[in-house]
Order: structure tokens, then C-alpha cells, then sequence
């Protein structure tokens, strides 16, 4: 006849049981009390490893594209500067032309005409002051310089002339600034020389060099326009690379909250679960614990 194997099963057997038990249903309710009030699936990386690195590496990209979203941010302002500061030039030089026309008139008296190149002088000093925008303390027009002018008194150019750009996104670069040669020229062939060129033929009543001057200016506006429609389409692409980069931030976000942050209506019902189950744990503990007759003889 076979005999069927038995357990002893003890006071302290039942106690350790019973205590055990008791441990896991308290560190259940613990760890959901503790998401919902940080908020957080994830506290600590022994949680779930498993998404502990997914969340880095989100969080890791997350970084990047708000960087990216900074630069190109921070390009628009460097090209609305810009434009800006290009439909001021254009204003100041086609007014210009008009006193340079105005001046090539020959019935105009010389007193007249020193009137206009006042008014031109003024214009100079404008346009140069133009030249020298700076936006967060550096000229817009004097490239990678870390001095506070573009061009100095004289008209020469003292930036200098690397581009500036901007990363918009993994391996992408955008140039945001505009080559002040390019539109203000240098030295002897600037829009400051052509200013104060017109100015000396205005004082001297040199027609010929008025009428120099005028074709000059004319094709000073057009070198001016074609800066300006160049930094209109820069603009435009920086606006698409800020639009593209708020919506992947948004993206990244949600995943991310999908992995660390509390599902609030699950958490109630599994702090509810976990309550119950630990008050039953309590019950059948503090029944096991009872004092037993061995322990009063004792």
C-alpha cells in the first residue's frame, strides 16, 4: 500500500506565510499610491527597464527638436530683422533717386540744389545706420563678426563675410543672415559712395554726375530687392522648419507620456483593488497571529 507523502505544517510556517503576503500586498498599494502622486509610471529605472530606455532615448530626442525649434525660431528673427531693415534701405535710396532726378533738372538754381544734397547727406547717415542693425547685439549684415558694426564712418566693411546659419533639423543648415557687401557693397563701390558721390555732384551742380548717380541708385534698388526676395524665401523655409518641429515636439511629447505618465482612471481602480486586497490581507494575517494557549502558559 503506497503511502501518500504529508507536510507539517507549522504556527511559524503559517506566520511566515502570512507576513510574506502581507509585505506584497503592502508594496502593491505603496507603488500605486506613489504614481498617483507623482504622476508617474515610472519613478525609478527598476520600474521597467524596458521603457525606462525607451523614455531616455525620447526624451533624448525631444531635446533635439526643441533645440532645433530654437534655432529656427531664432532664424525668422534674424530674417524679419533683416527684411525689415532692407524695406527701410529701399525707402531711403529711392528717395534718393527722386533728389537725384529732382537735381538734374537744369533750371535748378545751385541753392536748390544744396538743399537736395543736405537732404542726401541725411540719407547717408541713415542708410548707414541701417547697416549696422544688430539683433541680440551683433549686425545682422556683419556675418560671423564679433564686433558691434558692419561698417564703419566710411563706408568700408569691417564684419565678417563667413555666413550664419542655423540647424533646423539632423543635418540641416539654413544661412539666416545676408552678406552685407552683397547689398551694401564696399568701400569705393557702396551705396555709401554712390551717397556721398551724389552728393559733391548736387554741391557743385556736375550734372553728368547726377545723372551717373541716378543710374547707380537705380541699380542699387534692384541689387536691394533681389536681397530682399532672397531673405523672404529663407524665411519661408524657416517657417515650415518651426511648424515641422512644433508638431514633432508634440509627437515626441505624447509618446513620451504614453510610457512615464499615470493613466489616472486606471490608478484609482488599481489603488481600489490593491485596498481591498491588503485589508484582506490584514484579516487572515491578524487571524493567523492570534494568540494561541501554549503562548499564555508560557
Amino acid at each position: 500500500m503506497d503511502r501518500v507523502g504529508t507536510s507539517r505544517v507549522t504556527q511559524n510556517m503559517l506566520v511566515g506565510t502570512s507576513m510574506a503576503s502581507l509585505q506584497r500586498r503592502m508594496s502593491g498599494l505603496a507603488s500605486v499610491q506613489e504614481q498617483l502622486s507623482t504622476g508617474k509610471v515610472l519613478n525609478r529605472p527598476s520600474d521597467s527597464p524596458t521603457d525606462t530606455t525607451a523614455a531616455m532615448r525620447m526624451r533624448s530626442a525631444l531635446s533635439a527638436q526643441q533645440q532645433y525649434l530654437r534655432n529656427a525660431q531664432d532664424g525668422l528673427a534674424w530674417t524679419g530683422m533683416i527684411d525689415q531693415t532692407l524695406g527701410s534701405v529701399t525707402d531711403q535710396v529711392r528717395r534718393a533717386r527722386e533728389l537725384a532726378l529732382q537735381g538734374a533738372s537744369s533750371s535748378m538754381s545751385p541753392a536748390a540744389r544744396t538743399a537736395l544734397a543736405a537732404e542726401v547727406r541725411q540719407i547717408r547717415e541713415g542708410v548707414l545706420n541701417d547697416a549696422n542693425t544688430d539683433y541680440l547685439g551683433r549686425p545682422v549684415f556683419g556675418g560671423t563678426t564679433t564686433g558691434p558694426l558692419a561698417y564703419d564712418a566710411t563706408g568700408t566693411y569691417v564684419g565678417q563675410p563667413d555666413p550664419v546659419r542655423r540647424a533646423v533639423a539632423d543635418g540641416v543648415q539654413v544661412r539666416v543672415d545676408v552678406a552685407g557687401t552683397d547689398v551694401f557693397g564696399d568701400g569705393a563701390t557702396s551705396v555709401f559712395a554712390e551717397l556721398s558721390d551724389l552728393v559733391t555732384a548736387l554741391e557743385t551742380g556736375n550734372e553728368p554726375g547726377i545723372r551717373a548717380a541716378v543710374d547707380a541708385l537705380g541699380a542699387r534698388m534692384e541689387t536691394i530687392g533681389a536681397a530682399r526676395a532672397g531673405i523672404g524665401a529663407t524665411a519661408n523655409r524657416l517657417e515650415r522648419a518651426v511648424q515641422q518641429n512644433q508638431d514633432t515636439v508634440i509627437d515626441v511629447t505624447a509618446s513620451l507620456s504614453d510610457i512615464e505618465d499615470v493613466d489616472l482612471a486606471k490608478a484609482m481602480m488599481d489603488l481600489k483593488v490593491q485596498e481591498v486586497a491588503y485589508q484582506a490581507a490584514l484579516a487572515g494575517t491578524a487571524r493567523v497571529l492570534q494568540p494561541s494557549l501554549v503562548d499564555f502558559l508560557r
